[in-house]
C-alpha cells in the first residue's frame, strides 16, 4: 500500500468562487496531490478542502495553497461568523494510510518553518505538533482572533509565533498541526435566538462540562441558530450521542433540530456505527453494504506500493516522446532525495546517534523539499517538452508566421533548458546532503546513503544531457554559454563529492 496522509485546511474565504477555484487549483497542480472535497459556507466566510497524498505531495500542495491565499485574502476585508486568524486559518494534517502521527507532526514542523521564512506569515503549531502545552488546543491559539493578534504579537511574549515574523500582514497568520480525523458537523434550530444555541454549545461541548471529544459554538447562520461542532475522536464520542445531546438541550428550551450538515468529508465507520444505534442493527456490518461488496468483488487488482511506479514506468516505455530522459532524471533525484531522509528517520532517536540528532533533522527538512521540488520537476519537464513539440508545430506560411514560430520554439527552449538545470541544481544538492548521511548517518544504512549518492549522480548526468541538447538549439549563445558552463561546474563539483563519499563508506564498512 502507498502512503496516504490528509490535509484539511481551511481558508478565510466562502464567497468568491474565483479565489476558492484558484486555492483548489494549486493543490491540484501539485504531482501526487488528490482533492477530495471542496466545502464552502458564504455565512462562514470560510472554506475547507481536503486533499490527500504521501508526505511530499500534501506538504508541498498545503504549502502553494498557503502562498495562493495570502495573495488573494486580505483579512483587513475579511467579515464571517467563524473564528478565523488567517487567510490560510488552519492546516491539520491526518495519517490514513501507512504513515503515523510522528509522521504528520514532522510535516507541519517543517511547512511551519518554511511557511516563516519564504511568506513572512507567523505561524503556530496546534495538536500533536504544539511546542507549547497551552497552544494544543486550538481555541486558545485563535483567542482574540485576527484583530486582537495584530493588537498583541509584537507586545505579549504569550504571543510569539513558533516561526516567522511577530508581526502581522493582510494575510494574518497560520496554525499547522497533526491531529487524528475529525468531524465537523453543524446543526440547525427552528429558532433565529443564537443565544440557545450558544447555550447549547455549551452544554455539548467538553471545555465546559459537555462530552468528551467535541468542541462547538452557537452562530446564526441563513437566519437559523446553528451549533457547529467538531468531532475529534468519533469512535470514542459516537455521532449519534452528540445529536441525542443536542436533541435534549433543545428540547429545554422549546425548539426542535430542523437539519444538519457535514463540512468536508465522514469515516464511513461513523455512518455505519450512526445506523447500528438508530436502526438498532447491533450486527450490522460494513461487510453488508452493497456498495462494499461490488468495490471489494469488481475494483481491480492493486499492486501497492508499486502501483505509482509500474505506472510512471509504463508511461515512459510507452513510445510516446514524453516522459523521457529528463522526467527519468528529475524522479531519479527525487528518490536519493528520498533515502537520505529515510536514513535521517533510522537516525533519529537512536542513543548511538544523539550526538548528530539536531543535524539529521535539518538533513530531513532539506531532503525532504528536494524531494518534493524534484518530484514537481517530472510534471514540469513534460509540459517544457510538449510546448518544444508543439512551438515546431506552428504554421510558417508566411513571413509573419514563420517570424512567430521562431520567437516562440526559442521561448519554449528556453524553459524546455531551465527545467533541466534546476534539476541539475537540486540533484547536486541531494548529492551533498548524501554525503552527510554516508558520513553520520546510521552506519545500518550505509548502503541506502551510497545508493543516493548514485541515484543523485543519474539524475545530473540525466539533467546535464538535456541542458546540452537544449542549449544547442537556442539562438541565444550567451544564455547557452552561462548554461553549459553552470553544468560543467556542477559535475565537477558532484565528482569531487562522489569520491569522496565512496571514501566514507569504504572507511565506515572497514572500521
Amino acid at each position: 500500500m502507498t502512503q496516504l496522509i490528509e490535509c484539511v485546511p481551511n481558508f478565510s474565504e466562502g464567497r468568491r468562487t474565483e479565489v476558492i477555484q484558484a486555492i483548489a487549483e494549486s493543490i491540484r497542480a501539485v504531482a501526487g496531490a488528490r482533492v477530495l472535497n471542496v466545502s464552502s459556507d458564504v455565512d462562514h466566510n470560510r472554506t475547507v478542502i481536503t486533499f490527500v497524498g504521501d508526505a511530499a505531495a500534501v506538504e508541498t500542495g498545503a504549502f502553494t495553497a498557503i502562498a495562493k491565499a495570502a495573495d488573494l485574502i486580505d483579512l483587513d476585508q475579511h467579515q464571517g461568523e467563524h473564528p478565523r486568524l488567517g487567510a490560510t486559518d488552519v492546516v491539520p494534517f491526518i495519517p490514513i494510510r501507512e504513515a503515523t502521527m510522528e509522521d504528520c507532526v514532522a510535516i507541519a514542523k517543517r511547512l511551519g518553518e518554511r511557511v516563516g521564512r519564504e511568506l513572512n506569515i507567523p505561524v503556530y503549531l496546534y495538536e500533536a505538533a504544539a511546542a507549547r502545552p497551552d497552544r494544543e488546543n486550538l481555541e486558545n491559539v485563535r483567542r482574540g482572533e485576527y484583530e486582537g493578534l495584530k493588537e498583541e504579537i509584537s507586545l505579549n511574549l504569550d504571543r510569539k509565533p513558533d516561526y516567522g515574523p511577530s508581526q502581522v500582514g493582510k494575510a494574518g497568520a497560520t496554525i499547522i498541526g497533526a491531529r487524528q480525523f475529525l468531524i465537523a458537523y453543524n446543526v440547525y434550530l427552528n429558532t433565529n435566538d443564537v443565544g440557545i444555541a450558544k447555550k447549547i454549545a455549551r452544554a455539548v461541548r467538553h471545555s465546559s462540562g459537555g462530552l468528551r471529544f467535541v468542541k462547538g459554538l452557537g452562530l446564526l447562520v441563513e437566519g437559523q441558530a446553528q451549533v457547529s461542532m467538531n468531532l475529534t475522536d468519533f469512535t470514542k464520542t459516537p455521532l449519534h450521542r452528540v445529536v441525542e445531546l443536542v436533541r435534549r438541550e433543545a428540547t429545554r428550551y422549546g425548539v426542535n433540530i430542523t437539519r444538519s450538515e457535514l463540512v468536508g468529508l465522514i469515516p464511513q465507520a461513523a455512518l455505519v456505527e450512526a445506523a447500528q444505534w438508530y436502526l438498532q442493527l447491533d450486527g450490522l456490518s460494513a461487510g453488508q453494504i452493497l456498495e462494499n461488496k461490488l468495490t471489494a468483488r469488481f475494483a481491480p487488482e492493486t499492486r501497492g506500493a508499486g502501483e505509482a511506479a509500474d505506472s510512471f514506468l509504463n508511461a515512459i516505455a510507452a513510445g510516446t516522446a514524453t516522459p523521457g530522459g529528463g522526467a527519468a532524471g528529475a524522479y531519479s533525484g527525487a528518490m536519493a532525495a528520498a533515502l537520505v531522509a529515510m536514513v535521517g528517520r533510522v537516525t533519529v532517536g537512536k542513543k548511538k546517534y544523539a550526538e548528530v540528532e539536531a543535524e539529521m533533522q535539518e538533513m530531513i527538512t532539506a531532503a525532504e523539499k528536494l524531494r518534493a521540488d524534484l518530484t514537481a520537476a517530472v510534471a514540469a519537464d513534460i509540459e517544457a517538452f510538449d510546448a518544444v513539440m508543439a512551438a515546431y508545430k506552428l504554421p510558417k506560411d508566411s513571413d509573419a508566421e514563420v517570424t512567430a514560430r521562431s520567437e516562440a520554439i526559442e521561448r519554449a527552449n528556453h524553459v524546455a533548458t531551465a527545467v533541466p538545470l534546476r534539476v541539475a541544481r537540486d540533484a547536486t544538492s541531494a548529492l551533498g546532503l548524501a554525503a552527510l548521511a554516508a558520513e553520520k548517518g546510521n552506519a545500518n544504512a550505509i548502503s541506502d546513503a551510497g545508493s543516493a549518492a548514485n541515484l543523485a549522480i543519474a539524475s545530473l548526468r540525466a539533467a546535464a544531457l538535456n541542458v546540452r541538447i537544449n542549449a544547442a538549439n537556442v539562438k541565444d549563445r550567451d544564455a547557452a554559454k552561462f548554461w553549459l558552463s553552470e553544468v560543467a561546474s556542477l559535475e565537477h563539483r558532484a565528482a569531487d563529492t562522489l569520491e569522496a563519499i565512496n571514501r566514507t563508506i569504504n572507511e565506515r564498512m572497514a572500521s
